[in-house]
Order: structure tokens, then C-alpha cells, then sequence
């Protein structure tokens, strides 16, 4: 290991651990739909609100949060995010003994501001420490990995303490979850407040005196000047809002099931997000040798399929899971967790790809476009309560279709004469 590498290395190992904070809280928030909709009575739409407010924080912090970062610098905006997580899931828990459905909706929200920041930090961090291309895709692999740790424990810890009686359970029940996250935090804070970090993308002395004096020159460009950038942000916008969705209407669906209910429904889940930790294990380990262009093609290409399955097996055909007869459909929302699992990585890596000095703002950009993973899946429980569950897939397979567009063609940098330096 080069010198390089070794002083990178306990930065590298803090991004990984702000990647399984930010999976373990937005998928609390998703996994909680299924406590909102029997407490409060909510509808499949109303249920979704929690991660509709998680995300909707991107919306309205993203582009905050990439200047954030350019001022203040990654350590600055690591523990200003920590500390906004740790109020919005105290917030939550509060909610639960509250039992106020708008206290558990704002406690969602701040703890999205918290989460967007976070992903502003450890993306770009891990992308530059890899020095981009397939390296800097190979450690936001990596990292996905340790998210979808995060991811997997969240669903399964919430089904075991809901337990078999999905009617009885109310926000309170999840406390013991939420008192896990904030002790994260809080110890997440100490280690980086004590950590070096590099600063690649800082502003310099002269840049920070330019700004404050006004002399700073526009720059007639920026991020969304890239075409490729410009489409990578909305495949963004499809790919988190697919991600959240296939596991978070199924975890209605099957907890909805008096036949299964929610203790299996949360393994079904977990299970998606295990095998999204699975795929971006495998995607780490290749991911210097593939392509990321080749990786979403294929990987779109399969889930459509996947979600094919999901939409039309019969659920008459049934498979043994913990003593209950489950719809095998269902076995396939487990399976797009292989999918989803390197499409976040591959985007990112193809979006900002020869960016350059704008990375940074892209990175803010780029977060405000999460924004879809409450859209989508709200989108979908309106759709489930006009129609049914399964229809409400068309809204997934439409979003996989524009990504298979991207990796064919929205990812092809066609603004070169654009100088990044």
C-alpha cells in the first residue's frame, strides 16, 4: 500500500460508517409506514410521509449543503449533519409518545436535512480519495456496502418489535431503534470531531476574500452546463425513487396480509437490503474492471424484469418463509436489491465524471434530486389506493427504462471544450 493510500485510510473508513448512518435512519423512516398507517389511520399515500418528508429535506437542502461544503469543508459539514440527525430522530422518538402523526412527520423532515447532508459529504470524499473513474466508483461501492448494512438491520429490528399484531402498534414501539440512532450519532460525532480529514475541495484564502469583497468572477458555467450531469441528475431523481419504492410497497403490502404480516414482511425487506449489500460487495470488488456504464445497463435491464415478476406471478404460488405461505412474487422484490445495489454508485461515478472544480456544487445538486425517493413511493401509494399495489409498479418500470436510456446514451459527456480546472 502506497503512502497515499495509508494516510487515506481512516478518512476513507469514516465516509463508510456516514454511508451505514444514512441507510440505517432514511430506512427507519420507510419501515415506519406500516406503525403511521395503523396508529394514525393514514392511507397507503399518508403512510409514505415520513420518507416524503425525509426526502423532500434533500429538495430543499441540497443546493444549501453543496455551498455548505465548499466553504466549510467536509469535517465542518460532517458534524453540523450529525448533529441535525441526532435532534430529528429525537424529534421522532418524541412523536411516538406524542402520538402526533405531524410531530412524527417533522422529526422525518429535520432528519432529512441531516441525511442530505451527509451524502453531499461522503460521495464526492470517497469519489476524490479513489481519484475518480473506476477506483473512485470501487470505494462508493464499497461504501454502499456498509449502507446497506445500515439498510438491512432497520426494516428487521422495526418488524421484530411491531411483532405479529400489525393492528396494535404505534410509534412508541419502535423506540428502542430510534435510541440506536441517536447513540450512533452521538459517537459518530466524536470520532470525526477527532478525525483528520482532507480538504480537496475547500475554498482557498483568495477565493473566500474574492467572495466576501465581491470581486469574484462568474464563471459563465457550472455543473448543469453538462448534459450528462444535467440527465444524471433526474436518473437520480428515478433510480432513489426505485429504491425505496419496490421494498417500501411491498412492506404494505405483505404486512397488510393477515396470511403474513409484518414480521415477515421486515424479513422480506431486510432480505432486499441485505442482497443490496451483497451486489455492492460484488460491485466493489469489480468495479475497477467493469465499466459503470456497463454495470447500470445491465443491472436496469435485469430489475425491469425482476419487477415484471413482482407485478404479474400469480400469488396463488407460495413458498415457505418462517412457517408462512408467501406469495413467490414477493422473492423478487428481495432479488432487485441485487440491482438497485450498484446504481447509485454508477450513476454518481457517470455524472460527475470530468466535472471537475464543479463537483462540488454538483454534489449539491445532485442531492436535491433524492428528493425522489419520497416522490416516487408517495406517487405509488396514491396509485395503490386508486387501484391496487401491483399496479402501482408501472411508476417503478417507467423509471427503469429512463435509466436504461442513460447508460446507453444521458451518460455520454458531450461538453469537453468546457474547461474544469
Amino acid at each position: 500500500m502506497s503512502n497515499q493510500q495509508k494516510s487515506y485510510f481512516l478518512p476513507i473508513v469514516m465516509m463508510f460508517a456516514l454511508f451505514f448512518m444514512i441507510a440505517f435512519v432514511t430506512n427507519f423512516a420507510g419501515s415506519m409506514g406500516v406503525i403511521v398507517k395503523e396508529q394514525f389511520g393514514a392511507s397507503n399515500a399518508l403512510a409514505q410521509f415520513g420518507t416524503l418528508a425525509n426526502f423532500i429535506a434533500y429538495a430543499c437542502m441540497g443546493i444549501p449543503a453543496g455551498i455548505i461544503l465548499k466553504r466549510k469543508g467536509y469535517k465542518f459539514t460532517s458534524l453540523a449533519a450529525i448533529t441535525v440527525g441526532l435532534v430529528g430522530v429525537a424529534i421522532q422518538f418524541v412523536s411516538g409518545y406524542a402520538e402526533s402523526f405531524l410531530v412524527y412527520v417533522l422529526g422525518a423532515f429535520v432528519a432529512g436535512f441531516s441525511m442530505c447532508m451527509l451524502n453531499i459529504v461522503v460521495n464526492p470524499m470517497l469519489n476524490t480519495l479513489g481519484g475518480g473513474g473506476n477506483r473512485g466508483n470501487q470505494l462508493i461501492q464499497f461504501g454502499g456496502s456498509c449502507n446497506s448494512i445500515g439498510a438491512t438491520i432497520a426494516p428487521i429490528l422495526l418488524g421484530y418489535l411491531i411483532g405479529g399484531e400489525v393492528q396494535n402498534a404505534s410509534v412508541a414501539d419502535a423506540a428502542p431503534a430510534m435510541i440506536i440512532a441517536m447513540g450512533i450519532f452521538a459517537l459518530a460525532f466524536v470520532i470525526i470531531a477527532l478525525t483528520k480529514i482532507p480538504e480537496p475541495h475547500m475554498e482557498t484564502a483568495e477565493e473566500k476574500a474574492a467572495r466576501l469583497n465581491g470581486t469574484t468572477q462568474k464563471d459563465p458555467h457550472g455543473p448543469l452546463s453538462f448534459r450528462h450531469f444535467l440527465l444524471g441528475a433526474i436518473a437520480i431523481f428515478f433510480y432513489v425513487g426505485i429504491e425505496v419504492g419496490i421494498p417500501n410497497i411491498a412492506n404494505l403490502y405483505m404486512s397488510g396480509d393477515p396470511t403474513v404480516g409484518p414480521a415477515v414482511a421486515g424479513v422480506v425487506v431486510g432480505a432486499y437490503w441485505f442482497l443490496m449489500m451483497c451486489g455492492r460487495l460484488i460491485g466493489g470488488a469489480i468495479g475497477n474492471k467493469v465499466s459503470s456504464k456497463a454495470m447500470m445497463l445491465s443491472v436496469s435491464s435485469l430489475a425491469l424484469l425482476f419487477v415484471l415478476c413482482i407485478m404479474f406471478l400469480p400469488k396463488s404460488v407460495t413458498v415457505n418463509v418462517l412457517g408462512t405461505a408467501l406469495p413467490v412474487n414477493m422473492l423478487f422484490v428481495a432479488l432487485c436489491g441485487l440491482c438497485t445495489s450498484v446504481m447509485w454508485g454508477a450513476t454518481f461515478n457517470l455524472s460527475v465524471e470530468g466535472l471537475g472544480k464543479y463537483t462540488p456544487m454538483a454534489s449539491g445538486i445532485f442531492m436535491t434530486l433524492v428528493c425522489g425517493g419520497g416522490i416516487l413511493p408517495a406517487l405509488q401509494g396514491w396509485v395503490a389506493d386508486l387501484t391496487d399495489y401491483m399496479t402501482s409498479y408501472w411508476i417503478i418500470i417507467f423509471a427503469l427504462a429512463y435509466l436504461i436510456y442513460y447508460a446507453l446514451i444521458g451518460s455520454n459527456n458531450v461538453n469537453r471544450d468546457i474547461k474544469v480546472d
